[in-house]
């Protein structure tokens, strides 16, 4: 019978417990680091630019509210 994902997780968690050596851990911390994905650096240059946009206007205090906003977009929500 196939082991269960949770129990593999609690298996991995208890032998991670028990790890002294320091190499592995920093190699289990790498391989985590790689698999951690930058959403931000996932974004084209034109959403960036309006992303920023968005955050100067905010800052400046041109804003709608979403009432506002919602009355607007309300055909496509």
């Amino acid at each position: 019978m196939e082991i269960s994902i949770q129990n593999k997780k609690v298996e991995l968690i208890q032998w991670l417990t028990t790890l002294n050596d320091e190499s592995i851990i920093q190699r289990l911390i790498d391989f985590r680091n790689s698999q951690i994905k930058d959403w931000w650096k996932e974004l084209s240059d034109a959403e960036i630019e309006s992303i920023e946009k968005g955050i100067q206007d905010a800052d400046k205090g041109d804003i709608v509210s979403h009432s506002e906003a919602r009355k607007v977009y309300e055909k496509w929500l």
